[in-house]
């Protein structure tokens, strides 16, 4: 598998960075992983429109979703015609949303250009990959991955606080893509975000290889949760950035 990070700020787009979205790519099967503001834009460095075989979404906040509407503009007008349509994993109540932030009717809404399908708990086969999810700690109902292809594996968090269920599905796992959104001693909001420290002892519970700290707003100093991950954490960790490709 090929991680490419899209988009890595939490919350808001930084001047740097896209909200949350990254490219997943085996055996030319094309796999975007949230589409949150600004990372249509960006994802056209690293894949062309029309190459991408399903999107899944973490979550109904914009800063995970909202692109989608902006993907609907280009595949509905495109001059050549609108392609078939791709299949978006995403909560209940997927269509329903984005056709509201577009401002049109929920019926079609959007569900002539995407295939819409609801996220629930356990496995499913994507293309080549197999991907298992479980409900994570957040206010909306989010969902965090885990992404296996030839006995490698990739875990993504969503957005969420402290979770039990997050540890379990990253037992082990090559790549442990995790929000740390908040700032040990700072922020104490539960069930919201994790902050450094909390993503290294979520990494360093479930054993996993490596440690890649993600969705941090531009208002929070990353080197600080960086080194906060470490302490708790001994694997490398390393600070999402957009354009960073890791093959596994």
């Amino acid at each position: 598998m090929k991680l490419t990070v899209v988009g890595c700020s939490g919350s808001f787009p930084s001047a740097e960075s896209p909200c949350s979205s990254y490219l997943i790519e085996a055996d030319g099967y094309r796999v975007v992983l949230d589409l949150g503001n600004g990372a249509l834009g960006a994802l056209q460095k690293y894949c062309g429109l029309y190459d991408i075989d399903a999107v899944l979404l973490s979550h109904l906040h914009a800063d995970h979703c909202i692109d989608l509407c902006a993907y609907w503009v280009a595949r509905n007008y495109r001059l050549e015609g609108c392609p078939a349509s791709v299949p978006v994993y995403g909560p209940a109540g997927t269509a329903e949303r984005l056709a509201r932030a577009y401002d049109m009717p929920e019926q079609p809404g959007m569900t002539e250009v995407f295939d819409f399908r609801t996220l629930a708990e356990g496995d499913f086969r994507l293309g080549p990959l197999t991907v298992t999810t479980v409900r994570v700690s957040h206010p909306v109902e989010t969902f965090a991955f885990r992404i296996e292809h030839g006995g490698r594996s990739l875990v993504y968090s969503g957005d969420t606080g402290e979770c039990e269920a997050l540890v379990e599905l990253a037992r082990g796992a090559d790549l442990f893509l995790c929000e740390a959104a908040y700032t040990h001693g700072k922020e104490t909001v539960a069930d919201v975000h994790l902050n450094g420290r909390e993503a290294g002892e979520h990494a360093a519970a479930a054993g996993v290889g490596r440690l890649v700290l993600t969705h941090i707003p531009p208002w929070t100093d990353p080197e600080v949760n960086r080194r906060d991950a470490a302490a708790v954490y001994g694997g490398p960790v390393e600070l999402a950035r957009p354009g960073a490709v890791y093959q596994l």
